[in-house]
Order: structure tokens, then C-alpha cells, then sequence
């Protein structure tokens, strides 16, 4: 059972120092101790159908701006391009080691597989659970967490539409990458008629699949109590690193950007907190 981390004091459990983020969640939690979640959620004003309707009409948006039309309105070249861009500073800095990576877990089609269905499921699943695990456990950190994702996500949309780039998997076969979903399969794949008519498949910079890995890591690791259950929570963000790169879907510089835009989504969020503060104080 996920119960609130014990964050009373300036230093946790296991002696790590709190950030001044941290100090801030920290006041906001004293504010509501003692009080059911249901009384928190109510004089958070936080009702669950407003924050499905909100969730629903920035996922359409997502889904506008990333999807629709597909590849079309993005020129091949210029996404082939951008890809040899960052594919130069892989070599210049001699990390372009992505295709070696893959080859070796090509050995094992079973894992392959596994990582395919991993890629095509949890994006989703994994991140709505958390937001529903925030919302109903956690309401006091619900909306930091709902804004650092959403923040997040509009700047990846931002990224995806000033630098499309061409995924390894539909490089050229010169640079040695395999489709694994298309080759080995999965619960999909990008070929697919209606797939392939709606899915921007030059999304690649920066990695979102990563991006929300990365979030629900961090997010579930503030729920937990203990240094290994919270090592355990960014497993996961871990094994998507190695999803997305064994079945060719991005580069390691696609994931560093990836981790950049959930820092800065986080950073955004505590500033939105912060301000809701004085507002309350005020108010």
C-alpha cells in the first residue's frame, strides 16, 4: 500500500537534505495534516469530473498538433536532416552507440518483443493510473504533479513541431537500425493503416515516452516512505531508456531532452504552486 512519505522535518528518512521545492510541498502537506483526502480534495476544490474534462481537452490538443495529418505536412528531408544533425554530435561526442545496443538484444526476439508491447502500453497506462493514484491518495500533490506533466508535454508538442526528426527505425538501412515492431511485432505497429494515417512519426525530439517515464518515476518515488521502494520507482523510467532505444524509436540525445523538458515542467509546476500559495494566504 502507497502511503505519504514522512516529510515533517528538512531532511528525509534517509538523510537527504529537501530541496527548497521540497519545503515548499512540505507546507502545503502541514496545511492539510490530520484531514481525510476527500475533505483535502474538497477545500483544494478539486472535482474529478472538471479534471477528466481538463485531461480530455489537452489530450485532444496533444493529439491535434502531434497526429493529425500524420507525417504528411513534415518534409521527409528535413526530418532525415535533423536526424543526421544530432546523429553528428552522437559521433562528435562519441556516444553513438545506439544501433550496438539494439543488435545485442536482437539476439533475443522474445525480449524484443516484450519491449515492443512495454512501448506501446505502459505510456499510457502507467501515467493515467499515477494521475488517478495522485488525485484520489495525494490531493494536496496532485496538481504539481498534473502540471509538471502537462508542462512537460507542451513543450515536447513545441520541440516535435520546430525539429521533427526522422527515428532511428526509419533511417536509412545504411545506418544499421532495425523496426522492431515491424520486423519482430508487437500489440501494433506504426504500418498499420489507421496508424500510419494519423501518427506523426517524426515526433522523436525530445523523447515524451521517456519524458513521462521519467515524471511517473519521480512522482510514484515522492509517494514512497523507503530509499529502495523509491530505487525501485525509478527502475522504471530506467527501463524505458532501454525501450526506446532497442526498438529504434530514439537516440540517447532525444532522451536527454526528454529529461531536460520533465526538469523544467517540474520547475514550472512548483512556480504555479508557489503562486496558488499567496493566493490562498490572501485569500
Amino acid at each position: 500500500m502507497i502511503r505519504p512519505a514522512d516529510t515533517s522535518g528538512r531532511v528525509d528518512n534517509d538523510g537527504t537534505p529537501s530541496t527548497a521545492s521540497d519545503d515548499l510541498l512540505v507546507e502545503t502537506r502541514r496545511t492539510w495534516r490530520g484531514r481525510s483526502t476527500a475533505a483535502q480534495r474538497s477545500e483544494l476544490k478539486l472535482v474529478w469530473w472538471q479534471e477528466i474534462a481538463i485531461i480530455a481537452v489537452f489530450y485532444f490538443v496533444y493529439s491535434a498538433i502531434r497526429d493529425i495529418n500524420g507525417t504528411k505536412p513534415v518534409s521527409e528531408a528535413v526530418a532525415l536532416a535533423n536526424a543526421k544533425i544530432i546523429i553528428g554530435f552522437e559521433r562528435h561526442l562519441g556516444v553513438f552507440v545506439e544501433q550496438h545496443i539494439q543488435h545485442f538484444f536482437l539476439q533475443s526476439h522474445l525480449v524484443v518483443e516484450a519491449l515492443d508491447v512495454w512501448y506501446g502500453t505502459t505510456h499510457f497506462v502507467v501515467t493515467g493510473a499515477l494521475l488517478l493514484i495522485l488525485f484520489y491518495n495525494f490531493p494536496d500533490r496532485y496538481r504539481v504533479w498534473r502540471d509538471t506533466l502537462a508542462i512537460l508535454t507542451a513543450l515536447a508538442l513545441i520541440g516535435f513541431a520546430v525539429f521533427p526528426m526522422m527515428p532511428p527505425r526509419l533511417l536509412p538501412a545504411s545506418y544499421g537500425f532495425v523496426d522492431t515492431l515491424r520486423v519482430i511485432g508487437g500489440l501494433w505497429n506504426f504500418n498499420s493503416g489507421p496508424m500510419n494515417d494519423v501518427s506523426n512519426q517524426y515526433a522523436a525530439m525530445p523523447s515524451l515516452h521517456f519524458a513521462w517515464a521519467l515524471w511517473c518515476g519521480l512522482a510514484l518515488a515522492a509517494m514512497l516512505r523507503h530509499r529502495w521502494a523509491r530505487l525501485l520507482a525509478y527502475c522504471y523510467p530506467a527501463v524505458t531508456v532501454v525501450c526506446v532505444i532497442v526498438t529504434a524509436n530514439h537516440l540517447f540525445t532525444d532522451v536527454a531532452a526528454g529529461g531536460a523538458i520533465t526538469v523544467l515542467g517540474y520547475g514550472g509546476a512548483i512556480g504555479l504552486q508557489a503562486l496558488r500559495s499567496r493566493r490562498y494566504k490572501w485569500s
